[in-house]
């Protein structure tokens, strides 16, 4: 092999490097910008691809001493895993957010193919019995992973 098709080969790798990095990170950028799959309490049914991320969007009031937890069942883990939650506030128009209009954004991530059940509960102490408690409410999900 000369040495001139030994700089073409290595061009060619060179660029066929660049593209593919470039490629990803177009990915990421419009991944990003995109966002995950927002749903709502009456999404009950939630179909996703291994890989998903997504998030469920439930009312919420941080000042009224409840809070949305996964409830027993757990989902299985080996289908879907919880990646965290945030306030979700209402966008105010010129001035803060009412009381009890706010929301709470859970995200989850679709690990593998399956399906799973996914219980949210909203209780105060969040015990055994919660779902007992005055003023409690539960959520269930079936989240089908293809």
């Amino acid at each position: 092999m000369e040495s001139g098709d030994i700089t073409r080969s290595s061009r060619a790798l060179v660029t066929v490097i660049a593209v593919a990095a470039l490629l990803i990170a177009l990915y990421t950028v419009v991944s990003e910008l995109s966002g995950p799959e927002v749903y709502g309490p009456e999404d009950t049914e939630i179909a996703v691809s291994a890989g998903d991320r997504f998030t469920i969007e439930v009312p919420d009031d941080p000042g009224d001493g409840y809070q949305w937890i996964i409830a027993a069942p757990r989902p299985d883990p080996a289908v879907l895993r919880a990646t965290g939650d945030r306030a979700a506030p209402p966008a105010p128009v010129g001035g803060p957010p009412p009381p009890g209009r706010g929301s709470r954004a859970l995200g989850f991530e679709a690990v593998h193919s399956g399906r799973t059940d996914l219980r949210l509960l909203r209780c105060r102490r969040c015990a055994t019995g919660a779902a007992d408690e005055p003023g409690a409410r539960a959520l269930n999900f079936r989240v089908t992973v293809g």
